[in-house]
């Protein structure tokens, strides 16, 4: 592995113990990286941990691999970069498939995915796939987990998405779809909150039956700030600019008399609102180390009781 590789979310790093962790946070806290376990090789194969059973593995047998950062000021996994035997590049394996001949179902429609996309135009030079997709252990049901790098490209391939549905080569998700994909998120909404939210945001959609996701990734100043927390709060105020919406992590700025902005780390509330729209946010409060307040949705994997939703549109 190149040791002086940059690291970034979605990309997935590989221990010689047989861990593979998911990075969440851009750049390295000192001289580790920012991450969070999610497959454990066992006998049969490679067996994905959801995030309590991931903290007790850990616990058990790797604790060293526990960590705070004070850099987020949460709870989360590191990895010190020698202790890295691979690193694992969403750019790299979407490449890989594109110019070779897909291995199963599942590389086919992303195969065919693509040359979609590109003949409507897009870039796929600043497209990945992360997931088990990424690690080659994906199975017939897997999902398709596209990453984005660059802003432009990213708002473009949301609306082909749009477009190429209401062209028919693309299929919108099924109820059964959106209420596995409800489900699976553990969303503080409503199921009927919650899908109003998701089909505004153009950015899943089937393809041959098989769902895919895309997500922006664009180093991002939100998560960079040492910040002091101050506890649970929950505001109504109206979004004056959703430009950074739904970058990572996502930035909505504010008209609230004293918290300029709403951060959310997780991935059912990026893109949630947009600029003009009221909304109700619960989160955590917190004070950068500039003395700018904020509200972070997501300040645990789960965001637990945390939520932005809208209540009026503009």
């Amino acid at each position: 592995m190149n040791k002086t590789s940059l690291f970034y979310p979605k990309d997935f790093i590989e221990t010689a113990e047989g861990l593979l962790f998911a990075v969440v946070a851009h750049g390295i806290e000192n001289g580790k990286v920012l991450c969070f376990l999610r497959y454990v090789l066992e006998a049969s194969g490679w067996k994905k941990y959801p995030t309590h059973a991931a903290n007790t593995y850990l616990q058990a047998h790797h604790p060293d691999y526990l960590h705070f950062s004070p850099r987020l000021a949460a709870d989360l996994h590191a990895v010190a970069i020698p202790q890295i035997s691979q690193h694992h590049q969403p750019r790299g394996r979407l490449e890989a498939i594109l110019r070779t001949l897909p291995q199963d179902a599942v590389e086919q429609d992303l195969y065919q995915l693509g040359q979609l996309l590109q003949r409507h135009g897009l870039d796929l030079a600043s497209l990945g796939v992360t997931g088990s997709v990424l690690l080659g252990v994906q199975n017939p049901a897997s999902d398709i987990d596209l990453v984005c790098y660059d802003r432009a490209t990213f708002q473009h391939c949301r609306a082909l998405v749009r477009d190429l549905i209401a062209l028919g080569k693309l299929e919108d998700l099924t109820e059964t779809d959106w209420q596995q994909s409800y489900q699976r998120r553990e969303a503080d909404l409503n199921y009927e909150e919650y899908v109003w939210h998701e089909r505004r945001k153009h950015n899943k959609a089937l393809i041959n039956g098989r769902k895919f996701d895309l997500s922006l990734l664009n180093a991002s100043e939100a998560e960079a700030d040492g910040c002091q927390k101050y506890g649970a709060v929950t505001v109504q105020c109206k979004i004056t600019d959703d430009s950074y919406g739904f970058d990572y992590p996502a930035q909505f700025v504010t008209d609230h008399p004293t918290i300029q902005t709403v951060i959310s780390f997780t991935a059912t509330y990026i893109g949630q609102a947009f600029t003009g729209e009221r909304v109700e946010v619960s989160g955590t409060l917190e004070q950068t180390a500039n003395g700018l307040q904020r509200i972070v949705v997501g300040s645990n994997r789960e965001a637990r009781g945390e939520y932005i939703k809208v209540i009026s549109q503009a």
